[in-house]
C-alpha cells in the first residue's frame, strides 16, 4: 500500500495519495460504521478533538459513535519508569486507552473500533495495539504527528524518556514485525499523517525542545512508519497534522475510500454545549516550574457564562448560564444561541478569575472543556492580563496572518517556524477595554480585566 521514494521510510507524496486511500477502506455504510475512539497528546484533552468531531458528524458519521478521551494525567514523565506525580508512564497510558475502549465496545455493541492519536496519543495506541491485545478487535489507525521514532536520538540526553528513540519503550515498539522490516502491527490497518518540515517535534535541531543547536539524529520523516500508508501534510504543523481540515479528509478517505463532503462544518438549527472544568496541578519537585495541566474535575469551581457582541466583546445582558462545578467537574448542558460568541468565566480558590473569550458555535459539543489559568508571579503587577491562544494547531509567522492587539507577530511568536501556540500581553493599564486576535481570517474579541484584582482574559481560537 506504499510508494517507494528516495528515503529511509516509504512515503507517499500528496498527488499519489487518492487512489492508494480509496483503495485501503472497507469500510461499512454509515448506520453500521463502527465507533471512533481519539486520544490525545501530551498534556492536552479531548478538547483539541472538537472541529475533527464536527467535521465527522457533518459527513454523516453518528455523534454517538464518536469517542473523545481526557486522560487524567496527560502529561508523560521525565524517565518511562520513574514514577513522577501528575504525570503518567507508558503502561498507565495504555490502560487507560485500553479501559476506555472495553467501555466503548460494551456500550455500542461493536466488535471492532477505530482508533485516532494525536502525538503522544500515537505512542499510547501503537503500545496498545502491539502489546494490550488491541490487535484483536481495531480495524483501522490514524495517527497524526506521532514521535514514532521519537523526538531525539542522542546517548546520554534523557534516554530514559518516552520520546528518546534510544528508550527501552521506543525501541521494543520500533522493532520490526516481520521479514520484510514492518514497524507496525499486522492484522490492522494504518495511516500517517505527517509534515514536510514544519512538525516541532520532528526536526533535525533541537531548537524546541530547549536545546537549541543540539543534532536530534531524527528527521521530518520521523512520524513515518513502515508498513502503513504514509501521507504528507504540506506546511502542517505539528497539531495540524490531526486536527486540520486536511487531516480531517485524509482520515476520512482512509476510513470510508470516498473524499468527505464537506471539510468545513455544517451548522445545526440548535446548538447545546457542555463539557469539563478541569486544573492545573503544582509539581511539588520544582517549585520553579509552575504548574502542570492535569484533566482531573475541578470541583467547587464556579463558571459563568455570557452571550457577548462578538465585535466588541462587551456582555449581551445577565449569564445565560451559572453552575458550581461539582465532583465530576462537568458542566451544562447550555442551549446556546446559533451564531453568539459567547465569555466563559470560571473562579476557583488558588486561580485567577479566568474570562474565556469564544466565538460562535456552529454546532453542538460536549467537549468544550475550561480550565482557569493560575496568575504568574511576573504578571502580578500588570495592569490587565491577555492570552491568546490557538489549541488545534501553532503561529507561524512566515505561513499564517497574526494579529493580537494589533502587533503582527504577537509577542513570543518567533519570526519563523510554528512552535508556539499563544501569546500574552501585560497591559499596564488595567482599565476596561476591547481586545482582539486575530488567525487567517478567524477573529476572537474580548475584554481586559484587572490583574491587581486577580482577573486574567483568554481569548480562544477555534479552528
Amino acid at each position: 500500500m506504499e510508494t517507494h521514494l528516495p528515503t529511509r521510510r516509504q512515503l507517499i507524496a500528496t498527488g499519489l495519495a487518492t487512489g492508494l486511500l480509496a483503495a485501503c477502506s472497507t469500510m461499512p455504510a454509515p448506520a453500521e460504521r463502527p465507533p471512533i475512539v481519539f486520544m490525545h497528546g501530551n498534556g492536552d484533552s479531548a478538547a483539541l478533538w472538537q472541529t475533527t468531531l464536527w467535521r465527522f458528524e457533518s459527513n454523516g458519521w453518528p455523534r454517538e459513535r464518536l469517542f473523545a478521551l481526557d486522560q487524567p494525567y496527560p502529561l508523560a514523565r521525565d524517565d518511562d519508569a520513574v514514577a513522577q506525580p501528575g504525570r503518567s508512564g507508558t503502561a498507565e497510558s495504555m490502560a487507560f486507552l485500553q479501559a476506555e475502549i472495553e467501555r466503548v465496545l460494551k456500550a455500542t455493541g461493536a466488535a471492532r473500533v477505530v482508533l485516532v492519536g494525536n502525538s503522544r496519543g500515537g505512542n499510547t495506541i501503537r503500545n496498545y495495539v502491539q502489546n494490550g491485545g488491541g490487535d484483536r478487535v481495531v480495524s483501522h489507525v490514524v495517527l497524526g504527528g506521532n514521535p514514532a521514532h521519537g523526538i531525539w536520538a542522542v546517548k546520554g540526553f534523557r534516554e530514559g524518556n518516552e520520546f528518546s528513540a534510544l528508550s527501552p519503550f521506543m525501541r521494543q515498539l520500533n522493532a520490526p514485525k516481520d521479514a520484510a522490516g514492518n514497524e507496525v502491527t499486522p492484522g490492522v490497518k494504518w495511516l500517517t499523517l505527517r509534515s514536510d518540515r514544519n512538525d516541532k517535534y520532528a526536526q533535525p535541531d533541537g531548537v524546541w525542545i530547549g536545546a537549541p543547536g543540539m543534532a536530534t539524529n531524527i528527521g521530518f520523516d520521523g512520524p513515518a512508519l513502515q508498513g502503513a500508508t504514509n501521507l504528507v501534510l504540506p506546511g502542517a504543523d505539528h497539531r495540524e497534522t490531526s486536527f486540520s481540515p486536511a487531516a480531517f479528509a485524509a482520515t476520512w478517505r482512509f476510513l470510508t475510500g470516498d473524499a468527505p463532503r464537506p471539510t468545513g462544518v455544517a451548522p445545526e438549527a440548535a446548538v447545546t454545549l457542555s463539557g469539563n472544568v478541569t486544573g492545573m496541578g503544582l509539581d511539588p519537585l520544582d517549585a520553579r516550574s509552575g504548574a502542570y495541566a492535569n484533566n482531573l474535575p475541578l470541583a467547587g469551581a464556579r463558571l459563568e457564562v455570557f452571550a457577548i457582541d462578538s465585535a466588541a466583546g462587551t456582555r449581551r445582558g445577565p449569564a445565560a448560564w451559572e453552575q458550581a462545578i461539582g465532583r465530576d467537574g462537568r458542566w451544562g448542558p447550555m442551549a446556546a444561541q446559533p451564531g453568539s460568541a459567547y465569555e466563559f468565566v470560571v473562579s476557583a480558590p488558588g486561580y485567577a478569575t479566568t474570562h474565556i473569550y469564544r466565538g460562535p458555535f456552529p454546532r453542538s459539543s460536549g467537549v468544550v472543556h475550561l480550565r482557569p489559568e493560575r496568575m504568574a508571579e511576573a504578571d502580578r503587577g500588570a495592569g490587565a492580563i491577555v492570552v491568546f491562544t490557538r489549541p488545534r494547531g501553532y503561529f507561524d509567522a512566515q505561513r499564517d496572518t497574526v494579529r493580537f492587539d494589533g502587533q503582527s507577530p504577537p509577542p513570543g511568536v518567533p519570526p519563523q517556524g510554528a512552535g508556539v501556540s499563544s501569546s500574552k500581553l501585560r497591559l499596564a493599564s488595567e482599565t476596561p477595554r476591547a481586545v482582539a486576535g486575530e488567525f487567517n481570517g478567524e477573529r476572537v474579541v474580548g475584554q481586559t480585566w484587572p490583574a491587581a484584582q486577580g482577573h486574567l482574559s483568554v481569548l480562544e481560537l477555534t479552528y
